[in-house]
């Protein structure tokens, strides 16, 4: 029998945060962003964007701007995200802004793939 096995996988993973962020909490927030969304302008994706809100990709605006709506009041699905990214063959992750908490998430989901902050 090998170390990890028959052991479940964690689906989910408790993190600090300061909101009721991507929770019902949001809700009545969601009409003023998704006003702002709505007269925001966007551009054809060059390659996949993959939201959270459902771990999938799409490159359709209309796909991408609901699902920056429904993320609002949706569970983040983080490490569906990025096994579906590694299986459809990113390597590299690279997190912008402070902190490295969703880098040290990748290298816990992806062990293979490189991370990094900037």
């Amino acid at each position: 029998m090998r170390k990890n096995e028959g052991r479940r996988r964690q689906a989910s993973r408790a993190l600090a945060g300061r909101g009721a962020f991507h929770s019902p909490l949001m809700q009545p927030a969601r009409e003023e962003l998704a006003s702002a969304i709505e007269t925001t302008s966007f551009r054809q994706p060059t390659c996949p964007v993959y939201q959270n809100v459902n771990a999938l990709p799409s490159k359709e605006i209309v796909a991408i701007k609901k699902n920056l709506v429904d993320q609002l009041t949706a569970p983040v699905r983080w490490t569906q995200s990025v096994q579906n990214m590694v299986k459809d063959g990113a390597t590299t992750f690279i997190e912008c802004g402070p902190g490295k908490v969703l880098q040290g998430l990748v290298k816990k989901i992806a062990p293979g793939a490189e991370a990094r902050s900037f």
